[in-house]
C-alpha cells in the first residue's frame, strides 16, 4: 500500500534478518501491453486517484482521491464499471490506504481527523523529496451503509499507523507503525486487538500485502546501512518524514519471518501485489530510468526471477491489484490525463494468467 502523500504532485515523479539481495536479470521490455492487458477501462476522469483495491466479491473497489472541493485524499467506493461513487470517509483531516474486510461491507483505512478537520501541513521540500509520515494518522474501520456516526479506531499508539491491508482469510490487518520509534510493519486483528510487530530491521518497512492464502507477505523497504544514509533517515524520521527514492521490494513469511530482498535496483520500486495464484510479484518503479518520473509495471516470479516489463504507457502508472479470481487487474496511471497531475483507475483484462513467463 502506499503513502497518501504518493497522490501529491511527486506522484507524477513516484507517483529483518534474511539473505542478501538478489538481481534478476535485465527487464525484457514488452513490446505491446496488451501482451499482458487488454480491453482497458478508465473508471475514474479528473482529480488524483490512486490506490483501489478489490471487494472479496471482485465487484467493487475502494480507492483514495482527492477531488471536487477536498483539498486532500479521502477515501471512495465505486462499482467495477465506476458507476455508483460514493465518499465513505468523514471529509476531515487526510486519509490514506482504503480496504475492504472480508464481509464486504466495511472498510479500514488511515486518517488524521481526530487530530484536526484540516489537511495537515506539506512538508518543507527544501529536505529533497520527502514523504509525510503524519504523527496524526490511525487506522479506523466503517461500515459502508452509513450506519455509523464515527469510524472505529483500531490504533490508538502515539505516531504514524497507516497503510493497512487485509487478509480476508485470516482475518488479519497488515500495516506500518512508528510504534516501536522506527517505522515496522506490525499486524493486528479485525478489531484492533493482538498487535504483533513483524520487522525489525532499521529502516522503512511499509507497503505490504499478504499473498491470497495468508501464507506470505511482499514489502517495499528501504534498511539505510551506516553511515550518512542511516543518520539522514534518522534525521527525518524524527521529523515524521522519510525519503523514498529508494525502495526495494521484499517478501516473506506472514510473520514476518524469512524476508528476502528480490530487487536491487537502487530505484524506486513499491506497491508490490502477489498474483491471484501467488507465483508471480507485480509492482511499479522507475528501475529503466532511477531519476524520472516514468513508472511502469513488471512482472517477477515470486523469488525474484524472471523479471518482465508489463506495461510502457511512458508516464506514471502504478497500484495494481489483481481481483480476487485473477481475471482483471486494477490500477492507477496518468494515461489519458488531460491535465499533469491528474490521476484515474483503470480496470483491465489480465492475460497473464497462466502464461508460461
Amino acid at each position: 500500500m502506499g503513502s497518501a502523500a504518493l497522490t501529491r504532485p511527486w506522484l507524477a515523479l513516484l507517483l529483518l534478518a534474511g539473505c542478501g539481495p538478489q538481481q534478476p536479470p535485465p527487464a525484457e521490455v514488452s513490446p505491446d501491453p496488451q501482451d499482458y492487458l487488454s480491453d482497458i477501462r478508465q473508471l475514474t476522469f479528473g482529480g488524483q486517484n490512486a490506490e483501489a483495491y478489490w471487494s472479496p466479491d471482485g465487484e467493487r473497489l475502494v480507492f483514495q482521491a482527492t477531488r471536487g472541493d477536498s483539498s486532500c485524499d479521502q477515501i471512495y467506493v465505486m462499482n467495477r464499471d465506476g458507476s455508483n461513487l460514493r465518499m465513505v470517509s468523514t471529509g476531515r483531516g487526510v486519509t490514506t490506504c482504503g480496504y475492504f474486510l472480508p464481509d464486504g461491507e466495511s472498510v479500514v483505512y488511515a486518517s488524521t481527523h481526530l487530530a484536526g478537520d484540516a489537511c495537515p501541513p506539506r512538508p518543507d521540500r527544501s529536505q529533497g523529496y520527502v514523504w509525510p509520515i503524519h504523527a496524526g494518522y490511525d487506522i479506523f474501520v466503517a461500515p459502508l451503509d452509513g450506519s455509523a456516526s464515527e469510524p472505529k479506531r483500531l490504533t490508538d499508539e502515539a505516531g504514524y499507523d497507516a497503510e493497512a491491508t487485509v487478509n480476508w482469510k485470516l482475518g488479519r490487518i497488515v500495516y506500518t507503525s512508528k510504534a516501536s520509534g522506527d517505522l515496522d510493519l506490525w499486524s493486528m486483528d479485525l478489531d484492533g486487538r493482538d498487535k504483533q510487530r513483524l520487522t525489525e530491521a532499521y529502516g522503512y518497512d511499509g507497503g505490504a500485502f499478504y499473498s491470497a492464502d495468508g501464507s506470505r507477505l511482499v514489502m517495499r523497504a528501504h534498511h539505510p546501512p551506516e553511515g550518512p544514509d542511516s543518520q539522514r533517515y534518522a534525521d527525518l524520521l524524527a521529523q515524521d518524514l522519510t525519503a523514498p527514492m529508494k525502495m526495494e521490494i521484499f517478501a516473506g513469511n506472514a510473520d514476518g519471518t524469512g524476508l528476502r530482498q528480490l530487487t536491487d535496483f537502487g530505484c524506486a520500486s513499491f506497491a508490490p501485489q502477489f498474483t491471484a495464484d501467488g507465483s508471480h510479484i507485480i509492482f511499479s518503479s522507475n528501475r529503466n530510468n532511477c531519476d524520472s518520473r516514468e513508472f511502469d509495471l513488471f512482472l517477477m516470479r515470486a523469488d525474484g526471477s524472471e523479471l518482465r516489463q508489463v506495461t510502457d504507457f511512458g508516464g506514471f502508472t502504478s497500484f495494481p491489484e489483481f481481483s480476487p479470481d485473477g481475471s482483471e487487474l486494477a490500477f492507477s496511471s496518468d494515461l489519458n490525463a488531460s491535465s499533469r497531475y491528474e490521476f484515474n483507475i483503470f480496470v483491465a483484462t489480465w492475460n497473464g494468467q497462466g502464461r508460461a513467463l
